[in-house]
């Protein structure tokens, strides 16, 4: 079982998931609306190899909620200064959707702290043109993830939505675990996300604003493409191709959270990009 750590920065909390087990240092950075328990089975599956951390990304999960400053240079901050307090120089990055853009920027600020990094389904690569910003309420309609964020009058109710929505396909134990550590009864006693509004908001201003790619870049780069995800075409896959001069693509089972819809699938592929890149690199050691 991982066990649940604090870092204490000056400005926030962050909060981590360490499975501390393994050698090789491996960071799981999840996506818009979710927090580090998402990664529970591929923790599980890859702990006997890898010192694994997970933190909740600011704005999520049991990290601090600031009011603003959720610019991916913030965001990278948090990572750095995390990865200073293990002692880790670099590690292989697993990132997913608006985190997949977040392992690109850092890859192309501060290299050296990547060994690798796994984009799963990443989104909006590209820097978007201000007039989309006007569309973000039906952006926000559009991502019918973000209904988990409710309010919801009850638990039932909170839980009804839950089980209709893309990642919560199954409702597996580890689904319900995962919706379940997501949301928490408000003062007002209705139920909603401990994904902030503010959080939202500040991500996707970000997101919209940064360019991913501006230069080639030589990290080793696999490319999770779920059947069911969002990067379908040939068009939103090419950015990738042009700018990673180490890159591969594959292909797997369940939609934009294979992790949580098809997990054993989605772990071997994982775990075998990750062994490769080992043996590749054991020389360098």
């Amino acid at each position: 079982m991982p066990v649940r750590q604090t870092l204490s920065k000056a400005d926030i909390q962050l909060s981590y998931l360490e499975w501390n087990q393994g050698k090789e240092p491996l960071l799981l950075l999840h996506g818009l609306g979710d927090h580090a328990l998402v990664w529970s089975s591929l923790g599980e599956y890859l702990a006997a190899d890898y010192h694994i951390v997970a933190p909740d990304m600011r704005g999520h999960g049991e990290s601090s909620k600031p009011e603003k400053d959720y610019s991916f240079e913030s965001a990278i901050a948090d990572l750095e200064a995390l990865m200073d307090h293990l002692g880790w120089t670099s590690a292989h990055i697993v990132s997913h959707s608006w985190t997949g853009k977040l392992a690109v920027i850092w890859a192309r600020q501060n290299p050296q702290r990547l060994r690798s990094m796994v984009l799963i389904d990443p989104i909006f690569i590209w820097k978007m043109p201000s007039l989309f910003r006007l569309t973000f309420p039906l952006l926000y309609r559009f991502l019918s993830f973000l209904k988990a964020m409710g309010p919801f009058t009850s638990y039932a109710q909170a839980e009804q939505t839950a089980k209709q929505l893309n990642q919560f396909q199954g409702w597996s134990p580890l689904q319900q675990k995962v919706f379940q550590a997501g949301i928490e009864q408000k003062p007002d006693g209705s139920w909603g996300s401990k994904f902030t509004i503010a959080a939202r908001d500040g991500i996707f201003d970000d997101v919209l604003r940064v360019p991913g790619f501006t230069i080639p870049l030589e990290t080793p780069a696999l490319f999770v493409q779920p059947e069911q995800g969002l990067n379908r075409q040939e068009w939103q896959i090419k950015p990738y191709k042009t700018y990673l001069k180490n890159f591969r693509l594959y292909r797997t089972p369940g939609n934009h959270w294979p992790f949580l819809t098809a997990p054993q699938a989605f772990q071997q592929t994982i775990a075998a990009f990750l062994a490769e890149y080992q043996e590749n690199h054991s020389h360098d050691r």
